[in-house]
């Protein structure tokens, strides 16, 4: 049995279909009862009217409500478990429990392999505030003396859904430094990574570093989407000020400033293509189109 935390998420979702598609049995971990969901349910549904579908039978899948941050609310999803995903969600910047404490947790129910999704910048800006609690995260899974491996995905592609509603109302595209591009990922591959580690043999102390097949700026970004929608979206390039505003709304102020250091600034390493995905999976890196493709109903 495999746990999977997030598993409503952009990656926990599809996780969850890899694994139950390869017949394994998932328990599907979400933080409220109005998220445990089937993660089958269309892809679609930030749309507006356009809600997930309610749970159904999926072979080999049971929801738990429990949270990542709270080790006795995940005690009674790890029980039976032999291998456990872990992404953060809100937590990510907060202060809670030691993350020693899961994980000890996950021991003491028999787990004996853990993939955690980390991040690119906590190899490449190893002192920023913005993720230290990723490295903390990475700290206790070293630790922990259960089989690890540690996924760092540079930006993601699903990142473009927060330019989704005024696509929709305005075919237009608010964003900072339009013209710097980065090889930002589809979560697709970082779920269809993580069942491999997940699974297989091989993968137990490695760290992958999951990237695209090659930069794409916001601009270029836009340009595909507007593309795939067969109309004209304009892009709009906003100010550090006004970007780091609009981010502060729903984001805490060290994120914002780490996001926009990279998105504005990036470090050598974090414009390199990895090759990592395709040595894993063994076909290239999904580029932003396809994932473009897949999601296009949110930017109609």
């Amino acid at each position: 049995m495999i746990t999977v935390t997030g598993a409503t998420g952009n990656i926990g979702r599809t996780l969850v279909d890899l694994l139950a598609e390869a017949g394994e049995e998932v328990v599907a971990v979400s933080r409220s009862p109005r998220d445990s969901r089937d993660p089958r349910s269309p892809r679609d549904s930030r749309i507006p009217g356009h809600p997930r579908q309610a749970s159904s039978a999926v072979p080999g899948v049971r929801w738990a409500e429990a949270h990542v941050g709270d080790a006795a609310s995940m005690r009674e999803p790890l029980t039976g478990a032999r291998a456990l995903f872990i992404v953060l969600g809100g937590e990510l910047n907060a202060f809670g429990e030691h993350p020693k404490l899961l994980l000890g947790a996950a021991a003491d129910a028999g787990v004996e392999r853990v993939v955690l999704v980390s991040s690119q910048v906590s190899a490449t800006r190893p002192e920023a505030p913005s993720h230290a609690r990723l490295r903390e995260y990475e700290a206790a899974v070293r630790a922990s003396g259960l089989d690890f491996t540690i996924l760092r995905p540079g930006g993601f592609a699903s990142n473009a859904f927060a330019w989704a509603e005024a696509i929709r109302t305005k075919r237009t595209v608010f964003a900072p430094f339009a013209d710097v591009a980065l090889p930002v990922v589809d979560p697709a591959d970082i779920a269809a990574v993580a069942a491999r580690a997940l699974r297989e043999d091989g993968h137990g102390g490695r760290v992958y570093e999951l990237t695209g097949p090659e930069p794409i700026s916001p601009r270029q970004q836009t340009a595909v989407i507007s593309a795939a929608l067969g109309e004209k979206v304009t892009l709009v390039e906003l100010p550090r000020e006004e970007a780091h505003a609009a981010m502060s709304r729903f984001m805490p102020e060290e994120a914002v400033t780490g996001t926009l250091d990279v998105l504005g600034a990036p470090l050598p390493a974090e414009l390199r293509v990895s090759p990592d995905v395709e040595t894993v999976l063994g076909r290239p890196a999904g580029g932003f189109g396809g994932w473009v493709g897949r999601n296009l109903p949110a930017f109609r």
